[in-house]
C-alpha cells in the first residue's frame, strides 16, 4: 500500500498549507487552535465520552470481519481492516489511531489496555497514554512509551516517524540492526529494509503522508495535547499526510 494513494480533503490540505505558512503559532494553545481546526475539518474535535470507540469511519471499513459504523465498539483484542479509499479514527483506553486505507492492524492486551500492535499491511497514526507499547509489522519491532508515532507497512519495508517521545526499533530478521530514537517534532524517521546487510537495515528517512492536524486530533479524543503545542517553535515545512 503506497499511503498517497489516499484521497485528501481539501480543507485539511488548506490547514496543512496554512501551517506551513506560519498562519499560526505551534506555541499557541490548543484553546486557541481548536476553533480553526474545528472549523476546517467541520466539527470540533472532542474526548470521546465512555462506551465510545470510534471518531469517524469513512468506506468500507471492518472489525473482526464486520462492517463498522460509528457505534461499533473496538477492545484491545480485535482486528481492524480497511479497504480502498477507507480510514478509521478511533479510540482505545488512553491510545488513539487513525488507520488509512488498505490497512490490516491486529490488536492485542489485557481486558481494556492494548499492550501490542500489529499492522500486517497498511499505514497507522497513533497516540498513546504512559504506558508500555510495542508495535509489529512486517520487518521492524517498536517499542514505545507515551509516544506520537506513524508507521506504515509494506513487504519489504516500513516506515517509522516519531513523532514525539521515544522508540527502540529492531529490525525482524537482524537484532543487531537497533536504534533508539529520542523525537521532539519529527526528529529522525526512518526506514527499515528487508534484504539489506547485518547491522544496516535502519536507515534515515524524509518526513512523509501524516500531519500535525492529525496528531491535535487524535490526542484530543483522548483528552491530550500534543508536546509541540507548548514549544513555541514554528511550523517549518509542510506536515503532510495522504
Amino acid at each position: 500500500m503506497r499511503a498517497r494513494d489516499e484521497i485528501e480533503d481539501p480543507r485539511r490540505l488548506f490547514l496543512v498549507r496554512a501551517l506551513a505558512s506560519g498562519l499560526f503559532m505551534v506555541g499557541a494553545s490548543a484553546g486557541v487552535l481548536r476553533p480553526v481546526v474545528a472549523g476546517l475539518l467541520g466539527r470540533v474535535p472532542k474526548e470521546l465520552p465512555p462506551g465510545k470507540s470510534i471518531y469517524e469511519v469513512k468506506g468500507e471499513v471492518f472489525v473482526n470481519g464486520t462492517k463498522a459504523t460509528v457505534d461499533t465498539i473496538i477492545g484491545p483484542n480485535d482486528t481492524v481492516e480497511t479497504r480502498k479509499g477507507s480510514r478509521i479514527i478511533f479510540v482505545v483506553g488512553k491510545d488513539a489511531f487513525i488507520l488509512r486505507q488498505n490497512s490490516q492492524l491486529k490488536l492485542s492486551g489485557g481486558n481494556v489496555v492494548i499492550e501490542a500492535l500489529r499492522l500486517l499491511s497498511g499505514a497507522l497514526l497513533s497516540v498513546f497514554g504512559k504506558t508500555d507499547h510495542r508495535i509489529n509489522t512486517v520487518t521492524a519491532t517498536i517499542g514505545i512509551r507515551g509516544t506520537g508515532i506513524y508507521v506504515e507497512s509494506e513487504p519489504d519495508q516500513s516506515y517509522v516517524c516519531t513523532c514525539y517521545g521515544i522508540s527502540e526499533i529492531e529490525a525482524v530478521e537482524d537484532p543487531s540492526s537497533t536504534e533508539i530514537i529520542f523525537s521532539e517534532h519529527h526528529d529522525a524517521p526512518r526506514y527499515v529494509l528487508a534484504g539489506e546487510p547485518e547491522g544496516r537495515k535502519i536507515r534515515p528517512a524524509p518526513f512523509k503522508n501524516h500531519t500535525d492536524v492529525e496528531l491535535m486530533l487524535i490526542e484530543e479524543l483522548v483528552g491530550r495535547a500534543p508536546p509541540f503545542m507548548f514549544s513555541g517553535g514554528r511550523y517549518r515545512s509542510p506536515r503532510r499526510g495522504y
